[in-house]
């Protein structure tokens, strides 16, 4: 791997400041706002210590984990697992400039690994089309099914996590079926009441078709994965 040579590092150190920065900007102030609103009725809200999605964007998941190990030992190998083989040049010469500045001192060495890190995890979830909006700290909570599966992989055992999934599914259904044959006996004149059960039905079957569907989805990925 060539390795880049700079003869002034101000420049570089200004672009990682502005760009730390403007991860902090994201991350504090561009997702202060949540509309309650788009939450349906009788749907339970996620809880104020749940956070939706997966955790390669915390400082202590392992897409960090693997880059803070690059940054270690000075094997890009094990960060470029995590990411599309069309992205490798663009994470190499990340870690080049970082690995470059690092050497200026301890701000240095920080703020630098801040850069590779954010450039790190960015590029991974484009891979997955996910949006990036900044590195969460260390000790940020994730879904309990995220957690169950990381536990599951070092324990080699999928059990507890099988569990956690049936428990979940089964009381999704359970709950929305329930409001359905709650509310489908009503008059043929109380529209509201109608509409009360249209809505049920419709929040019960979309339930059981989303989970159909990510499964079937899952499966198909993971067969094209094989071949």
């Amino acid at each position: 791997m060539k390795r880049h040579r700079w003869n002034n590092a101000v420049p570089i150190l200004a672009a990682l400041t502005a760009i730390a920065a403007l991860a902090w900007i994201t991350q504090n102030v561009g997702l202060a706002q949540t509309d309650s609103s788009a939450i349906a009725p009788n749907h339970r809200a996620p809880s104020a210590t749940t956070t939706l999605g997966g955790h390669c964007d915390t400082m202590d998941g392992p897409v960090v984990l693997a880059a803070k190990k690059s940054l270690e030992t000075g094997n890009l190998n094990h960060t470029l697992i995590w990411v599309q083989e069309d992205d490798e040049q663009e994470i190499e010469r990340a870690f080049e400039e970082a690995r470059h500045v690092r050497g200026l001192g301890p701000e240095a060495k920080q703020l630098a690994d801040r850069y590779f890190f954010e450039t790190v995890v960015r590029v991974h979830r484009a891979g997955e089309d996910a949006p990036y909006t900044g590195l969460k700290p260390e000790g940020t909570p994730v879904d309990p099914i995220v957690a169950a599966a990381d536990k599951a992989i070092r324990s080699g055992n999928l059990q507890a996590m099988l569990e956690l999934l049936s428990r979940e599914m089964r009381e999704g259904l359970t709950s929305r079926f329930h409001h359905v044959i709650e509310s489908k006996d009503f008059g043929p004149d109380d529209v509201a009441a109608g509409r009360e059960f249209v809505h049920a039905y419709v929040q019960f079957v979309h339930y059981a078709e989303n989970l159909a569907s990510a499964a079937k989805a899952a499966t198909a990925h993971h067969e094209v994965t094989r071949e």
